[in-house]
């Protein structure tokens, strides 16, 4: 990917002291066009950094609640334009900017809204323009942020041996805001962003109070779940009902639960019935159980087809159909066994349980 930049403010955030005494600043150091950023030693610390950004993969719905790359979409009520948001129209003001004073005075405001973000660190912000010559006439817009590295020191002579160095910075963790986000190479939507943060704190993404994020694959196969019980307990249960009551409880403490145990309310036809409809929007959801020790990963789809969840004698049993299985890492005798019947593994299991009791 070829990029010409446009323009780039340089800007140092400081945080000092803590709580009620906590001091926010920032200083912008210099706005550069286009010519003086070809002779700026940023050209060498960006070099590659805007390519790693466009590049960098998303799922629409990521696999995980703290995915450190989402996707984020301008909010806009019904029967209104992206210009009723104000995230946008500062975001389309500064991709726009004619000149460098223009696009200085729209850098500032963006640099002001992230001081105002509940919790930030120290380090240099960076807002910039450039355009992807060969796929866009229009510019991106990039934010990004340096977090201060601590501890580094550079060699300086054999008296002195080494030097601390204040406010060093890397790319390394570098969080960015990428606008438009591209989907696919020559393709944009005006209306959405990609942000990246390694970190575990949200205030990067956060700083942006009029977008709104994509929700995880985790979160809609809970809301799902939750639409299934719900609509289970309106049809089994009567209104006000003590039963009811206490059912809503046992879910709720059940869906606060980081180690949720199996509830066993539901038959498996409809529970496949449930996964099926989950499955069908989305076919590539996970599915994780620990028995005990043993951990298991799969497809959600899988339940019901090829992986089966049984009891006998008041123990789970979780039964497996598969055309082959494969061994890796540690050598065991195991990879030489020669597997029994089910049946007589499930009598085997009864005869287990009933010497046990």
């Amino acid at each position: 990917m070829e990029f010409k930049m446009q323009y780039l403010s340089f800007y140092l955030i400081q945080v000092e002291g803590s709580g009620e005494s906590e001091e926010r600043r920032y200083k912008h150091y210099q706005t550069l066009d286009a010519d003086a950023y070809e002779e700026s030693s940023l050209k060498d610390f960006l070099n590659g950094e805007l390519t790693k950004i466009m590049k960098r993969k998303v799922d629409r719905h990521a696999k995980s609640e703290g995915a450190p790359t989402k996707i984020g979409r301008f909010i806009v009520e019904q029967g209104h334009d992206l210009t009723s948001n104000p995230n946008y129209n500062l975001f389309a003001r500064t991709r726009y900017a004619e000149s460098a004073d223009d696009f200085e005075t729209s850098s500032d405001q963006i640099v002001q809204m992230y001081l105002d973000t509940s919790a930030i660190r120290g380090g240099v912000l960076i807002v910039a323009t450039s355009k992807l010559t060969k796929l866009f006439d229009d510019p991106f817009l990039f934010i990004l942020k340096c977090d201060f590295e601590p501890k580094v020191a550079t060699i300086t002579d054999e008296d002195t041996l080494i030097q601390n160095v204040e406010m060093a910075i890397t790319t390394k963790s570098m969080k960015s805001v990428q606008y438009p986000y591209m989907p696919e190479e020559g393709m944009i939507d005006s209306a959405e962003i990609k942000v990246h943060q390694s970190s575990h704190a949200r205030y990067f993404e956060d700083f942006l109070k009029w977008v709104e994020y994509e929700k995880s694959m985790p979160e809609i196969v809970k809301t799902q779940t939750m639409g299934m019980v719900q609509e289970h307990i309106q049809e089994t249960y009567q209104e006000e009902s003590e039963e009811k009551e206490e059912f809503e409880q046992a879910i709720e403490e059940w869906s606060q639960s980081p180690k949720r145990e199996l509830q066993e309310r539901f038959t498996t036809e409809q529970v496949v019935e449930a996964t099926s409809q989950i499955v069908e929007h989305s076919p590539d959801v996970e599915w994780k159980l620990k028995l005990d020790h043993v951990s298991v990963k799969a497809m959600l789809s899988d339940f019901g087809e090829s992986i089966h969840l049984a009891k006998v004698n008041g123990k789970y049993v979780l039964a497996i159909e598969a055309d082959s299985i494969t061994f890796e890492k540690g050598f065991s005798p195991v990879e030489f066994h020669k597997p029994d019947t089910l049946q007589e593994v499930v009598e085997r299991i009864y005869k287990k349980n009933e010497n046990e009791s």
